[in-house]
């Protein structure tokens, strides 16, 4: 029994003397560096940083010396509460991969399509261009690096603040972010601040890249104005003209086509670019060059420029989640098209009649919760009084001739063929009383410019759209969707499955195979939106 205890009291003294023997070894090292931390107390998730904590009294005298980020001071206060007042740019006594990428940033905020001049951007230079100043932490530093976090947050993640892009009539809804929070994310994955499409509109980084590569074109200098005769009117397949040279050197800039073989006479190459080209800038699909067709060709690149940074600015408006939604119907007014998403794949592709000028169609967004079928049209008091009643007073067979009649103090078309909202609607319950709808009116879709409505968005597609809606209710056929579109009998149904409807406007917006498209500004929006993107 004796023989059996020895062993183990052996191995109990030679712990206790290990121990004993670190203990004694560890104090020796923090008498000889105060810094050294103790191991037995190390998180899990210890960063380095940490070891590095500054006087909280000092953020304060940094916004006193430094009066133009004193916007973010309470962001920043909000920031170091958080952390402890711990260093937060600095990993093992030097900047971080983070802050070197911010610097970056910083440096080229103009790739981000913004026109805006870095705050103490002098100063921020001298820090990195210092290797003292890189390699020790410094508290007006790490403030500094903090306020122009904020301060390129706002410029390239937020945008425009609310109350500006609403009196624009922007009613989207935008994601609410903590950029002190978001900035753990960026701790954790630096490469974010490159890309984060969870943080911005994916269409962002697409047009980033165009707004990149016109750049380029523009610092060539080839963008010459294509020289055009008066007196020719329109060029067709096989014609011969010194224009034409310069129409195909122009596709070939543009990338409508592939090479440029310097012929002036019309092939079928150049015909080829022609179609891609018209549907890039939303013409009607024919191989005829007219005039305007050149004059699209002719706008200066610096113009195509300023519209893709202000279609930058609208995706920064744009919640990321939108895509997100197994199902999403989207309109965007000036492409007068309506893409209908399933699951992320574009499922249906309708052309779109939208609000005239003095009717603009709101943007915002909905949840589409009924189909009505043989819908009454119940006619606005805005058009009752501007239109019908005028139009009664020199006919009084007015309302019989368009199947109407009066209900109540007020008049409403009877369902049926000539029902200005056609067979169908699709109602999502909005303060704006717009919604989509089917149309008698089936010649305006050959229109390329199709801004008619009173505010309602009249749909190319109605019956494609119902029966995709309902595809999976087993209450409901093609058969019986068509039965109750032409029965003359409104009736309601309620949808199962709410469906997000996004009312959009963007000019300029970059496809799925790499081309941008060029839409007109139907509301005159871009240049009060330029305005305040770009300096005087």
């Amino acid at each position: 029994m004796k023989k059996s205890i020895l062993p183990i009291v052996f191995v109990v003294f030679a712990f206790l003397f290990a121990t004993i023997s670190y203990k004694k070894d560890n104090e020796k090292n923090k008498a000889a560096n105060p810094e050294v931390i103790n191991p037995e107390v190390i998180p899990d998730d210890f960063n380095e940083s940490r070891a590095f904590p500054f006087d909280s009294t000092l953020v304060q005298p940094f916004f006193v010396a430094y009066p133009e980020l004193k916007k973010y001071q309470s962001d920043v206060k909000t920031l170091y509460r958080k952390h402890q007042y711990n260093y937060i740019w600095y990993d093992n006594n030097r900047i971080n991969e983070v802050g070197n990428l911010l610097y970056i940033k910083l440096n080229n905020l103009d790739e981000e399509g913004i026109e805006a001049e870095v705050p103490y951007k002098d100063t921020l230079y001298s820090i990195f261009q210092n290797p003292e100043q890189v390699q020790n932490p410094n508290v007006d530093d790490e403030l500094l690096l903090s306020s122009l976090y904020f301060f390129y947050a706002e410029k390239v993640f937020r945008g425009l603040d609310a109350k500006k892009i609403a009196q624009m009539g922007w009613y989207l809804p935008r994601k609410k972010q903590s950029y002190v929070n978001y900035l753990d994310s960026l701790l954790t994955n630096p490469s974010l601040l490159n890309k984060d499409e969870r943080e911005l509109f994916g269409q962002y980084y697409r047009l980033r890249e165009l707004l990149k590569k016109y750049r380029q074109m523009n610092q060539k200098g080839e963008w010459r104005a294509i020289e055009t005769d008066p007196k020719i009117k329109s060029f067709i397949p096989g014609d011969s003209s010194k224009t034409i040279g310069e129409i195909r050197q122009r596709l070939f800039q543009t990338e409508d086509i592939a090479t440029d073989s310097k012929s002036a006479i019309y092939d079928a190459e150049l015909a080829t670019g022609i179609l891609k080209f018209k549907k890039r800038n939303a013409y009607a699909l024919d191989e005829v060059i007219l005039p305007k067709h050149i004059a699209a060709m002719n706008v200066p690149l610096s113009e195509r420029i300023k519209t893709i940074m202000v279609n930058m600015e609208r995706c920064r408006w744009m919640c990321s989640c939108v895509y997100n939604a197994k199902e999403l119907i989207f309109i965007n007014i000036p492409e007068y098209q309506l893409t209908y998403f399933i699951d992320g794949k574009k499922a249906l592709i309708s052309e779109v009649v939208v609000g005239k000028a003095m009717n603009k169609t709101v943007v915002f967004n909905a949840d589409m919760k009924y189909i009505v079928f043989s819908p009454y049209w119940n006619v606005p008091k805005s058009i009752l009084y501007k239109e019908i009643l005028p139009a009664i007073k020199k006919n009084r067979n007015y309302l019989a001739q368009h199947e109407m009649e009066w209900y109540g103090n007020s008049v409403r078309q009877r369902p049926g063929p000539k029902n200005s909202l056609g067979l169908v609607k699709f109602l999502f319950p909005n303060n704006n009383a717009i919604y989509l709808h089917d149309t008698p009116s089936k010649d305006l879709f050959k229109q390329e410019k199709r801004a008619f409505s009173h505010g309602c968005i009249r749909v190319a597609k109605p019956v494609e759209l119902a029966n995709l809606i309902l595809r999976d209710d087993p209450k409901w056929t093609p058969e019986k969707i068509d039965a109750a579109m032409n029965r003359g009998v409104e009736s309601w149904y309620p949808l199962k499955n709410k469906i997000p409807v996004y009312i959009g406007y963007f000019t300029a917006w970059v496809d799925d195979d790499g081309a941008i498209h060029f839409y007109d500004d139907v509301y005159k929006r871009d240049p009060s939106l330029a305005s305040l993107l770009f300096k005087k």
